[in-house]
C-alpha cells in the first residue's frame, strides 16, 4: 500500500508498509516474515468471508458475561489484547481523530501544511520543530496508566496473556507493568530513539531523548550530526520487524482476542482481527462498534471482518463504552474488581509518591546549584 493509500485510512501515528530506497535488513527480514504467511492468511480469510467454513460456536452467549464465563471455565489459556489511543484517552492523553478535541484538530499553531505532515517523516527531515514542540506536551512519564491498562496487567499476572499488540506510542503499558515480551509496540515507542541517517543509526536513551525536549533543543547525534527521532513510526516508514514475527507465532494460539480503543481502521494491525482461528471469540470494548465485515474490505484483509449482528453472528461481542468502564465491567463479572480497584489505587500513589521525590530532588539539586549559591551571598552581603 502506497503512502496516499495509507494517510486516508490514517488514525495516528500508524503507518504501512511502502515502499522506500535503501531498505535495511531489518525491512528484509519483515517481509519474508509477513510474506511466509501471505497464502495461509489469504486461504482462511476467502473461506471465511465466502461462508465457505464455519467456526465452532465456543461462548454460551455473545454478551460480556458469555466472555466472563469462557474464561471462568479454564478453557481460556492465551488471550491477546489488541489497542488503540482509545484506552488512554482517560489518562489525558487525547486522542488523534474525534472531532474538536483529537489531536489532529488542534495543531493550528504549528502552522502545518496538513495536519498529518506532524507525522511524516519527509517533512519531519526538513522541519522537526512542531513534532519537538507536540513531544514536550506528550511526553511519556507525565501521565499515569488506566484502568484499562492495569486490566491488561492483571491478564498478565494471572498467566492469561499471551500478548498486547499496542498502536500507542506513550509508553503506558511498560509503566503498569508490561515487559518487553509481554509486549508489540506495533507503532514504535518513545522508549528508545535512533539517528536517522542510514549510514549511523546510533541508538539513544529515552533519558537523553527527554533531556533534550524539555531545554527545546532540537535532538541531533553527537556522531554524525544528523537529527536524531525517537522510535515511533512516522508515515513513510516500516513497522518493527518483530510486529511480523510475532503475529505468526501468536495468532493461531489465541483463544481469546480482546479489542479495545482502536476504531480498527489502519492497516496493516486492522487486519490482525482476521488472523486468529475461526473457533476464536473475539470482544470488542469500544465507543462504538467497528471492523465489522465488508465483503470487499473483509476480502482483501482492509477490514476487521467481525461480526456482533448479522444471523450467522457467532463469535464476536461488543460492549459499547469507555475502555475503563468495560474493563470494570468484565473483572466484576469475572470477580477481579476489588483486586482491579486497589491494584489501580496502590500503583497510582506508587506513581504519585515517586514524582513528589523526584520534584524535591530537583528542588535541592536547584538550590544547591552555583547560581543559586551565588544568589544567596549577594542577599547576604
Amino acid at each position: 500500500m502506497k503512502l496516499a493509500t495509507y494517510t486516508k485510512v490514517s488514525e495516528k501515528v500508524e503507518a504501512d508498509r511502502p515502499d522506500i530506497e535503501g531498505q535495511s535488513d531489518e525491512s528484509s527480514d519483515e517481509a519474508e516474515a509477513s510474506g511466509d504467511t501471505e497464502m495461509d492468511f489469504l486461504r482462511s480469510l476467502f473461506s471465511r468471508t465466502l461462508g465457505l467454513s464455519s467456526g465452532e460456536k465456543v461462548l454460551d452467549e455473545l454478551t460480556l458475561d458469555g466472555v466472563a464465563q469462557y474464561i471462568k471455565s479454564g478453557k481460556c489459556k492465551n488471550i491477546i489484547c489488541m489497542v488503540g489511543a482509545g484506552i488512554s484517552t482517560s489518562a489525558g492523553i487525547p486522542d488523534f481523530r474525534s472531532p474538536g478535541t483529537g489531536l489532529y484538530a488542534n495543531l493550528q499553531k504549528y502552522n502545518l501544511p496538513y495536519p498529518e505532515a506532524i507525522f511524516q517523516i519527509d517533512y519531519f527531515k526538513k522541519h522537526p520543530e512542531p513534532f519537538f514542540a507536540l513531544a514536550r506536551e506528550l511526553y511519556p512519564g507525565q501521565f499515569k496508566p488506566t484502568v484499562c491498562h492495569y486490566f491488561i496487567k492483571m491478564l498478565k499476572d494471572k498467566g492469561l496473556l499471551r500478548r498486547c499488540y499496542s498502536q500507542n506510542i506513550d509508553t503506558l503499558e511498560r509503566v503498569a507493568g508490561l515487559e518487553g515480551e509481554d509486549l508489540i509496540e506495533a507503532h514504535g515507542t518513545f522508549h528508545t530513539s535512533h539517528c536517522v541517517s542510514f549510514l549511523c543509526r546510533k541508538e539513544f536513551s529515552m533519558d537523553w531523548m527527554k533531556e533534550r525536549i524539555f531545554s527545546e533543543d532540537i535532538p541531533k547525534c553527537d556522531s554524525c550530526g544528523s537529527l536524531v527521532k525517537p522510535d515511533i513510526v512516522f508515515f513513510g516508514e516500516n513497522l518493527p520487524a518483530r510486529f511480523f514475527t510475532s503475529m505468526k507465532m501468536d495468532f493461531p494460539q489465541c483463544d481469546l482476542l480482546i479489542i479495545m480503543g482502536t476504531s480498527l481502521q489502519v492497516q496493516p494491525f486492522a487486519s490482525l482481527v482476521s488472523r486468529v482461528s475461526n473457533n476464536c471469540p473475539r470482544l470488542l470494548i469500544n465507543m462504538e462498534k467497528t471492523g465489522q465485515s465488508e465483503f470487499g474490505g473483509g476480502l482483501f484483509g482492509l477490514g476487521g471482518g467481525m461480526d456482533f449482528d448479522s444471523d450467522k453472528a457467532y463469535r464476536d461481542v461488543a460492549y459499547l463504552g469507555t475502555c475503563d468502564d468495560g474493563c470494570l465491567a468484565f473483572a466484576d463479572l469475572l470477580g477481579w474488581k476489588a483486586e482491579l480497584e486497589e491494584l489501580v489505587k496502590r500503583e497510582h500513589a506508587l506513581i504519585e509518591s515517586k514524582d513528589v521525590k523526584k520534584k524535591d530532588k530537583e528542588a535541592n539539586q536547584s538550590s544547591q546549584s552555583p547560581q543559586a549559591e551565588s544568589a544567596k551571598s549577594k542577599k547576604t552581603e
